[in-house]
């Protein structure tokens, strides 16, 4: 169990949403606010949060990121790929976090353990709030039409104010298809 974070990735049609909280917990103490942990790789193609040791999980986006120029941008045979160096190679092993990444046809949970995992339904979180916030996205993809960016500012707010190693300054990052005619969106 990662403490001091919430990681929640949510894809609705064609957007997808990853966002997490800002607070970084030493022990019982709270040692920053607005941390974050959602970033954007591989030229803005694939979003990618973490949960765990943020010097690990920094290590693992930059390992992450070769494996995406590696295979051209394919997510899922990177993903395949760095779950295998992370689980074989030594100082890869002991590294403490997790990852989520996705691109918005494929959503992966990486860990160290060698698992590259998709959810079933697109829904999907890891840390220590995890459960909180996994549950209220489920809920409201169900039963509400809201876009995935807001079902997932939603499910963390709500986790916020269960978890105690979840605050309320998130980031959230949304990966969504640009629309083939720009002059539309004006």
């Amino acid at each position: 169990m990662f403490r001091g974070t919430t990681i929640l990735a949510v894809q609705t049609g064609d957007e997808l949403a990853v966002g997490g909280d800002g607070q970084v917990t030493m022990g019982d103490t709270v040692m920053k606010h607005g941390a974050r942990k959602v970033r954007w790789l591989y030229d803005n193609q694939v979003l990618a949060g973490f949960a765990g040791s943020t010097a690990d999980a920094f290590t693992l986006f930059e390992r992450f990121e070769e494996k995406l120029t590696m295979y051209h941008g394919n997510l899922t045979r990177a993903a395949v790929e760095m779950a295998k160096d992370w689980r074989m190679d030594k100082m890869l092993r002991r590294l403490e976090a997790l990852l989520i990444v996705g691109n918005g046809e494929h959503i992966f949970v990486l860990s160290g353990n060698g698992d590259v995992i998709e959810p079933d339904d697109q829904v999907v979180a890891i840390g220590s709030g995890a459960p909180y916030a996994e549950a209220a996205a489920r809920a409201l993809v169900r039963h509400t039409s809201l876009p995935a960016t807001e079902i997932v500012r939603e499910a963390l707010e709500i986790t916020s104010k269960i978890c105690i190693y979840t605050n309320d300054r998130f980031t959230v990052e949304t990966l969504s298809p640009e629309p083939e005619n720009p002059e539309e969106e004006r």
